[in-house]
C-alpha cells in the first residue's frame, strides 16, 4: 500500500525526479512479488518436494518388509554405533548387536544391526526391516514425515525468495540514491562557487 501511495503521490508532483518514479515502481513490484510471487514459489516447491517424497515413501513401503530379529550377542567394540535421526528430530547412538532374522524368501540371515534398546541380551526379540533380498535396512519413511519435510522445504524456498526480492529492491534503491547524490554533486559544482553572490555587485 505504501508503494502504491508513493507512486500515486509522485505521479504529478512537479518536484518528481525520474529516480523517485523508478524507486516507487520498484517498491510496488517488490510488494507484489512478496505478497503473491513468494507464496506461490514456496507452495510450488513444497508441492514438488511432497510429490517426490511421497513417491519415495510408496517405493520404500513396497520394497521393505517388517520382520523380527533375535539377539545372538552384543557386537564387538570395533563396531561403530550407527547415528540415526529420531522421530523428535534428535540424534542419539544406537547400540549394535549380532542378530538372526528371517528373510522374505524364508532363509535365515545373521548380521550386525542396531536396536532401539540401550541393553540387549541374547534371545531378546526386536523389530527389524529388511529389503526384498533380506538385507537389514532402516524403517520406511512415514507419509506424515514426508509431508513435514516438504513443508519445511516450501517454507525455506519461500524465505529465500523473499530475501532475494528484498535484497534486489535494496540494491536498486542504493544505486538510485548514489545516482541522486552524484547529480547533486554535479549541480553543486556548477552553482556552488556563485552561491550567495547574486545582487552583491561582486
Amino acid at each position: 500500500m505504501r508503494a502504491a501511495t508513493g507512486l500515486w503521490h509522485w505521479r504529478h508532483n512537479p518536484l518528481r525526479r525520474t529516480t523517485d518514479l523508478i524507486e516507487a515502481w520498484v517498491a510496488l513490484a517488490a510488494a507484489a512479488l512478496l505478497f503473491l510471487g513468494v507464496p506461490l514459489v514456496g507452495w510450488a516447491a513444497g508441492a514438488a518436494a511432497n510429490g517426490s517424497l511421497q513417491r519415495s515413501v510408496r517405493l520404500q513401503q513396497q520394497d521393505r518388509v517388517p520382520t523380527v530379529a533375535r539377539v545372538v550377542r552384543a557386537a564387538g567394540r570395533s563396531s561403530t554405533p550407527e547415528r540415526i535421526s529420531e522421530s523428535a528430530g534428535e540424534q542419539r547412538l544406537r547400540p549394535s548387536v549380532v542378530a538372526n532374522w528371517t528373510a522374505p524368501d524364508g532363509s535365515t540371515r545373521t548380521g550386525t544391526v542396531t536396536t532401539t534398546r540401550e541393553h540387549s541380551h541374547p534371545g531378546d526379540l526386536f523389530p527389524l526391516w529388511t529389503d526384498r533380498a533380506g538385507r537389514a535396512v532402516s524403517a520406511p519413511m512415514h507419509a506424515e514425515t514426508a509431508r513435514a519435510h516438504a513443508l519445511v522445504a516450501g517454507l525455506t524456498v519461500a524465505l529465500l525468495a523473499g530475501l532475494l526480492v528484498e535484497s534486489g529492491r535494496r540494491l536498486v534503491v542504493h544505486r538510485l540514491t548514489r545516482r541522486r547524490y552524484a547529480r547533486l554533486d554535479r549541480a553543486w559544482a556548477q552553482v556552488g562557487p556563485d552561491w550567495g553572490r547574486t545582487g552583491t555587485g561582486s
